[in-house]
């Protein structure tokens, strides 16, 4: 079972930047994929960036695109999520979990289908 432990949240003004940080906690399984995805009370649980552990490419939702962006230190076993721009909309519990699905490249599998689900980090964005 492979479960992992977001942190890096906190309180940032408008404009302001945030990096959250994934590491795997207990054993460590295969997996291909790793997502940030993000909930905000009342909504929905939505995936907003992939990282393929393959060769490192990134994917994002159009609404952090530019903004955000996703990396991995393979040494450390880590994945960041570097949040530039921040608006009070991308106030959330920001979580991040596994694909063990090989996938076609870029393409991203349903949100039910991803493993690890951490406590998740709070994000608040406020003036």
């Amino acid at each position: 079972q492979v479960q992992f432990v977001e942190s890096g949240g906190g309180l940032v003004q408008p404009g302001g930047s945030l990096t959250l940080s994934c590491t795997p906690s207990g054993f460590t399984l295969n997996y291909y994929a790793v997502g940030w995805f993000r909930q905000a009370p009342g909504n929905e649980r939505e995936g907003i960036s992939l990282i393929e552990l393959e060769d490192g490419s990134t994917y994002y939702t159009d609404s952090v695109k530019g903004r955000f962006a996703m990396s991995r230190d393979n040494a450390k076993n880590t994945v960041y999520l570097q949040m530039n721009h921040l608006k009070p909309e991308d106030s959330a519990v920001y979580y991040c979990a596994a694909d063990l699905v090989l996938r076609p490249k870029g393409v991203n599998g349903p949100i039910n289908e991803y493993v690890g689900w951490g406590q998740g980090t709070q994000v608040t964005v406020s003036s």
